[in-house]
């Protein structure tokens, strides 16, 4: 059997005609194809705005720094997740708090949130970051909720997430990023993810002012809109009106804009987002009939129809020889993640073992089995001997 990785791009010669196409264009950067993809994307997970970024720990600092966390501000997020969750925090100078998961789900859970809030005095949290780990929802109604009782905003991170959901109260689908409840959510096109776009990331928001913001910021903090300049048309060089060369940078801005060719495959991907959802769903219902019955394997509670599976993850017993024995079956299968607590970096800033035991002992359980679209029936069915064969055996 050839090498089978966690994860994998699709790249289809659809996807390198449009790309090519851009390239034989007048725009390499700062084209249309930017706002093409944006509204694309706004559409998809029924957001108003959509800012496209070059990758998902871009949109993750923008958003801190839209949302205007300074120096000492507390924010809450989980430590199952690829650390740009937290590090977005610490680039604005704020303090990251975790809290731990819910052992079933992964997820950030509720109710130790709710714990934390109520045992500090009111005011000491800004925010909370959620994380759609491995494609599993949040559910944002109830963060909502909990957010306006303690004054705070939410940034969703959607990176595994585009066309997930959750039901509300109402039993309303509710699609992750379509910024009915977080202030904004947060997407990643890595080429593992369900789009690729080589790097790239995406803000969605329903907040006008928040979506300015975050255009003025990505692009060093400069505006070309003659109705928001504060210097005169005389010092700008004009005598009547503001001179066509004209700008401002009235910001601190970062240079976090994505390129056109990236946008147009990322748009090319996008064409086919609802088709990989549905493959991945596919995929995770025959791991789920696989292993139903198996003793050795505990799975992340969630519904098929609502999750977006950019991971399968199972959680075992001898996962480090399990892990070995897939290698050298060619199965290149994967942790996500160590905990970010247990980071060298946060464990220099007071954080230790011992602080989360559900997160920890996901960690020392979890493992990745492939998961991409363009997995065949023949692969994943190699895959479940592999796993079945090595518990067998012991």
């Amino acid at each position: 059997m050839n090498a089978i990785p966690y994860g994998r791009q699709h790249i289809t010669e659809e996807d390198i005609k449009a790309v090519v196409e851009t390239l034989k264009s007048d725009y390499l950067t700062q084209g249309p194809r930017i706002a093409e993809f944006e509204k694309a994307f706004a559409n998809y997970v029924g957001s108003n705005f959509a800012v496209a970024v070059s990758n998902g720990t871009g949109a993750l600092h923008l958003c801190a720094l839209a949302l205007g966390i300074n120096e000492g501000d507390k924010v809450i997020t989980t430590p199952i997740t690829f650390a740009a969750s937290a590090n977005c925090i610490r680039y604005c100078g704020g303090e990251v708090v975790f809290s731990d998961i819910d052992p079933n789900t992964y997820l950030l859970d509720i109710d130790k949130v709710r714990l934390l809030l109520e045992n500090s005095p009111k005011g000491t949290f800004k925010g909370i970051v959620p994380v759609d780990f491995a494609g599993r929802a949040n559910n944002l109604e109830d963060l909502r909720n909990l957010a306006d009782e303690f004054d705070l905003w939410i940034i969703e991170d959607a990176c595994h997430a585009p066309g997930g959901s959750f039901q509300d109260v109402n039993d309303v689908t509710q699609f992750c990023g379509n910024g009915q409840f977080a202030d904004l959510a947060i997407f990643s096109f890595h080429p593992v993810k369900h789009i690729a776009s080589g790097e790239g990331g995406m803000i969605t928001t329903n907040n006008e002012e928040r979506y300015q913001k975050l255009l003025q910021l990505r692009t060093h903090g400069i505006v070309r809109n003659t109705d928001l300049y504060t210097n005169s048309i005389d010092l700008a060089g004009g005598k009547e009106d503001y001179p066509g060369w004209y700008m401002e940078m009235q910001d601190l801005g970062y240079n976090y804009r994505l390129t056109d060719f990236q946008a147009a495959l990322g748009l090319s991907q996008l064409s086919r987002a609802k088709e990989g959802i549905a493959k991945r769903r596919e995929i995770a219902l025959k791991y789920f009939d696989a292993f139903k019955n198996a003793k050795f394997i505990k799975r992340q509670s969630g519904i098929v129809n609502g999750h977006a599976y950019h991971l399968y993850i199972v959680e075992v017993e001898n996962r480090l020889r399990l892990y070995n024995h897939l290698r050298s079956k060619n199965i290149y299968a994967q942790i996500h993640y160590i905990p970010c607590h247990l980071m060298p970096y946060y464990q220099e800033l007071g954080y230790k073992v011992g602080d989360f035991p559900y997160a920890e002992n996901y960690y020392r359980h979890c493992i990745s089995l492939p998961m991409f679209p363009q997995l065949n029936e023949d692969e994943q069915a190699y895959i479940i001997h592999e796993v079945n064969s090595f518990y067998n055996a012991i």
